[in-house]
């Protein structure tokens, strides 16, 4: 018994030691994945590291254009090889077509390390910011649905917006936050529902000082369901030649402090004075890294509004890189991403809900109440969103089926899944798996050492 007990456990040692192998022949780079990243505490992982997103605004074409970049591998394909130029590691994409393929642009992002942060909402398929009721419906949500579908089956799918200013400065415009509330629980629900992987839904704030706190609170309170898993905002107050206390990103990193959820940049780039992209000085350091997570540089092509680093001549494969392409390289490259967990918190946490007044005046809605989701929409659920209507569908403001009554709290919180998984408990925390790998090997000679003896 000593000796079967003896040959036992070198086979398991063997097993940690093994013979050396014959080397494989390295697999193209589309056999590499990137791994996925998750929201946790205030900050993105990917696997056991600390995710900074370090990106660009990409919608060539400009905003009116509503064309969709990842359906087309003749543009996709000829901006991502400047984006690997550049060496970011994230795009941001303002509008897609939720009925096309998007698989070769997709694959193409991931085999240059580049993952999507992506808006579900377009020109016909939104909510409409001076009349936010009739246009939450479910036609509206079918295509918000649609387009999850559509990019939830791509690993380098970092996380979705649910809005982007929506909310601005003009202060009627307050009353459309509980239908983009609304819009952010749906969507995890939805994706918990059809047993997706936790992507990160949240909302692109305006740049508006007025109310920027109380629509980052708004987001993180209330019960779990509701609350979104990030904040992001679109920032311009550091006007070259600033610094981090001149432009008042030191006021922000304190307001932000303990908020509980991570942050990032969805737009940052004054041009006012010409742009040397020193953002990123602060942006990749510890004044910075506790609170936020990096931040999307706008934009990346020229469209006439005074932004861009490259001019584009429709689909040809011309691009023209501008001075400033090179500076922001430079920057890049300058300022890495922070090292070790950037003093990120473990935790995450809600806060409480923004007090009504004449700023933050959500009508009939209050402090913290949002719409049901719309009976129609609630199949989807369980039977999925079907076939999306893409960016020349009818569109939906006033399609009908919109929410008749006030949701019930907790009524967001995925009871069933397709797949039997992925309920809707927010992910802990990555944990460092060596202790437990090294705790394995020293028990695994003592019972070596035990048999010889």
């Amino acid at each position: 018994m000593r000796s079967l007990a003896l040959a036992s456990a070198l086979a398991v040692a063997g097993m940690v030691h093994a013979e050396p192998t014959v080397t494989e022949k390295e697999l193209p780079n589309r056999a590499d994945s990137l791994p996925t990243v998750t929201a946790s505490g205030n900050a993105f992982w990917a696997g056991s590291t600390r995710f900074y997103v370090r990106g660009i605004d990409y919608q060539p074409g400009g905003s009116s254009a509503n064309l969709d970049p990842l359906a087309d591998t003749t543009i996709c394909k000829r901006d991502i090889k400047e984006f690997s130029n550049l060496k970011v590691n994230t795009v941001r994409v303002y509008s897609v077509d939720n009925s096309a393929d998007h698989s070769e642009c997709m694959n193409a992002l991931k085999d240059a390390g580049i993952y999507l942060v992506l808006d579900v909402n377009n020109p016909q398929y939104s909510i409409n910011r001076d009349k936010p009721a009739p246009s939450y419906n479910d036609v509206y949500l079918q295509s918000v649905f649609a387009t999850i579908d559509e990019f939830a089956k791509y690993d380098n799918t970092l996380a979705f917006f649910s809005g982007n200013e929506v909310i601005n400065d003009k202060p009627e415009s307050v009353k459309a936050a509980p239908y983009v509330k609304a819009t952010t629980r749906d969507m995890r629900q939805y994706i918990g529902s059809r047993g997706y992987r936790k992507i990160p839904v949240g909302y692109s704030a305006a740049d508006v000082s007025q109310n920027r706190m109380e629509t980052a609170h708004y987001f993180n309170c209330g019960t779990d369901d509701e609350r979104s898993d990030f904040f992001a905002f679109n920032d311009y107050s550091w006007c070259s030649p600033s610094s981090f206390t001149e432009s008042g990103w030191d006021q922000k990193v304190k307001n932000f402090t303990g908020y509980g959820l991570p942050i990032f940049l969805s737009e940052w780039g004054c041009t006012t004075n010409g742009r040397d992209f020193q953002e990123l000085s602060a942006l990749m350091s510890d004044q910075m890294s506790a609170v936020y997570s990096g931040g999307l540089m706008y934009e990346y092509s020229r469209e006439g509004n005074g932004f861009g680093i490259v001019e584009l001549s429709g689909k040809s494969d011309s691009v023209k890189e501008d001075s400033e392409f090179s500076k922001f390289a430079s920057a890049l490259s300058k300022y890495p991403a922070p090292t070790g967990d950037g003093g990120a918190s473990k935790s995450t946490s809600s806060v409480a809900c923004p007090t009504v007044n004449s700023i933050w005046d959500l009508d009939e809605w209050g402090p913290s109440n949002i719409p049901a989701i719309p009976d129609g929409a609630k199949k989807y659920m369980t039977d999925g969103a079907g076939k999306g209507p893409g960016l020349s569908g009818s569109g939906s403001q006033n399609a009908g089926g919109t929410s008749t009554g006030t949701a019930t709290p907790g009524s967001g919180s995925v009871t069933a899944t397709a797949s039997n998984h992925n309920l809707s408990a927010r992910p802990a925390p990555p944990m460092d798996m060596s202790v437990f790998v090294l705790t394995g090997i020293v028990s695994l000679f003592t019972l070596v050492g035990t048999l010889l003896l």
